[in-house]
């Protein structure tokens, strides 16, 4: 599995040749949009920053797009989406968790505050966690729910560099942004063992 993170909560996430993105940045966002195909776009929540599917087709791939709570099969992989309060207002944002070349992913999106205890109940074993830093909880309520799903890994997006919260996330969970890698390459036994490691991805250019 490769993981890239396209900045904002956008990532591009491919085993072979399937290909998936969460929260791409739409067009009319005055964020940097980036364009390629994806088989599967996962939106949490309905805004410009993150619902940018009509950026994932390209060539001979249009992505069957998730964008709500429910169950999804798709190319034989199974995707579960819970609903949760989003840190923006008056949205529903959804939390996704799948499997994806026997590595259990959750994409927490906008998630704001606790989750509802049967969207908690909703979320089982998690291999790597993405998180968002900047919104509305603080750097240690980030990293203590990001925690309380006990990930091996932790991935957090959303972040500004040199700000005061993502430092105290980095503190929190003893990393160091000067470790910040380009993409991440993972196989299941490279994350064995791991507790709640926090692995920051520098932002790329597609």
């Amino acid at each position: 599995m490769v993981i890239s993170y396209l900045g904002k909560q956008f990532f591009k996430v491919s085993v072979g040749d399937t290909v998936l993105a969460f929260n791409p940045v739409s067009k009319d966002s005055k964020h940097k949009a980036s364009r390629f195909g994806a088989d599967i776009a996962l939106i949490t929540v309905d805004h410009p920053d993150y619902n940018g599917a009509e950026m994932l087709t390209f060539g001979d791939k249009v992505p069957f797009v998730i964008s709500g709570p429910g169950e999804y099969e798709i190319k034989e992989i199974f995707v579960k989406g819970v609903p949760s309060e989003s840190s923006i207002k008056e949205k529903i944002n959804t939390i996704y968790t799948l499997e994806l070349d026997k590595i259990n992913l959750c994409f927490l999106g906008t998630v704001a505050g606790k989750l509802p205890a049967d969207s908690r109940a909703g979320i089982e074993a998690v291999d790597i966690l993405f998180v968002p830093v900047s919104g509305a909880l603080s750097a240690s309520d980030v990293y203590q729910l990001a925690v309380s799903f006990e990930p091996k890994v932790i991935i957090p997006m959303e972040y500004e560099e040199g700000s005061e919260s993502f430092k105290k996330f980095l503190k929190e969970g003893d990393a160091k942004l000067s470790e910040a890698v380009d993409k991440l390459t993972v196989k299941a036994k490279d994350i064995e063992g791991k507790e709640a490691e926090i692995i920051v991805l520098a932002p790329s250019n597609q």
